[in-house]
């Protein structure tokens, strides 16, 4: 199933998409993201958290999903989380994580994202301007190709990368892109903040952007009939059954707790409730049971989550229907809120007496 060849539309389907988060399970995404291309999907703007954001931003550079399946099912994501002088040292762990707040650099994954990047003449945000939209507002979210979710931990706010810089007083066309990435996927704790100065000076923390918006469904919506639609790549996780959930552990400590929480953090996002307008458009790919912290992934893996993406994709093509979603969601309609609406369908199933 690695090569979808049906239904292919003689001429280009555009659409924006919008990559969630999760981890090491971004293969998922280029699954789906080749069975689209094979249906004829050519992409407009792209947006990411996380390994979304990694992902997102190899598309906005050109990459084709065929491409991105022969690089990132050969990576060894391991060496993203083998910093020097902490594999066995756990004083050095506790060092590095109480002086910098966060075990690794990240800088290897920086370093390969940048290579892929320079690789199609891509350095910074400036590179990714649409053609034709040069004179949009430095802060409009339609200027460039790629949009990057990330959280500033010091003020408490999303960040869209890089539209959001001028409220620092920094330039978004000169924005680094793998840095922008490395932004998005710097798990708290397991990765170290990215430093960044404002206008006055002043320190900000800037880590993942699963921690305030994994999945931005949203983020490139316009008013009325849209000319194309944004997709949605969603990985979600089915809850385990009561006789599966993990037994209460006696011989608790520090590391653990941590690792769970962060786990907890990657994946919770997948079971968050959708309106019907956003779910309607979105993939949503079973991550396999495969946790999002998990940086060591066998071949297998690799392609066991690769295919979850394709037939995920293959499912949802199977339905879809642009013109549809436009009459049913993005027409007119009265004005009646949800509750309202809820409310009136109860009274239908349950007719007072």
């Amino acid at each position: 199933m690695t090569n979808p060849q049906h239904n292919i539309s003689p001429t280009p389907l555009y659409a924006d998409v919008v990559l969630e988060g999760g981890g090491m399970r971004g293969i998922a995404h280029v699954g789906a993201l080749s069975v689209a291309e094979a249906r004829g999907y050519r992409w407009q703007q792209c947006a990411g958290t996380s390994a979304g954001a990694l992902v997102a931003a190899l598309l906005a550079a050109g990459y084709t999903a065929t491409e991105l399946y022969a690089l990132l099912s050969k990576t060894d994501f391991a060496r993203f989380a083998e910093d020097r002088g902490l594999k066995g040292c756990p004083v050095a762990q506790l060092v590095r994580l109480c002086g910098r707040g966060g075990l690794h650099t990240g800088s290897a994954l920086e370093d390969f994202a940048r290579e892929l990047l320079v690789a199609r003449g891509k350095c910074v945000f400036g590179d990714l301007i649409v053609p034709g939209r040069e004179s949009e507002p430095l802060t409009s979210r339609f200027r460039y190709r790629l949009v990057v979710i990330a959280s500033d931990i010091t003020n408490g706010r999303m960040l869209r990368l890089p539209q959001d810089l001028p409220f620092y007083g920094q330039d978004p066309d000169e924005l680094d892109i793998a840095l922008a990435v490395r932004m998005s996927a710097s798990i708290p704790f397991f990765f170290q903040p990215i430093l960044r100065r404002d206008f006055a000076g002043r320190l900000y923390r800037v880590v993942d952007g699963g921690l305030l918006s994994n999945f931005p469904i949203g983020i490139f919506d316009v008013a009325g009939l849209p000319a194309y639609p944004t997709l949605g790549l969603r990985l979600v996780d089915t809850p385990p059954a009561p006789e599966r959930l993990t037994p209460t552990r006696h011989a608790e400590n520090l590391w653990r707790f941590g690792n769970e929480l962060l786990n907890t953090m990657l994946t919770a996002h997948d079971r968050l409730y959708l309106d019907d307008h956003a779910y309607v458009r979105t993939i949503a790919i079973p991550a396999q049971g495969i946790s999002g912290m998990q940086f060591k992934l066998t071949p297998q893996q690799i392609e066991q989550l690769y295919q979850s993406g394709q037939r995920a994709a293959e499912q949802f093509f199977a339905t879809w229907d642009f013109a549809a979603y436009k009459t049913t969601y993005r027409a007119p309609q009265p004005s009646v809120n949800r509750q309202q609406r809820l409310h009136a369908a109860m009274r239908g199933a349950y007719p007072s007496a």
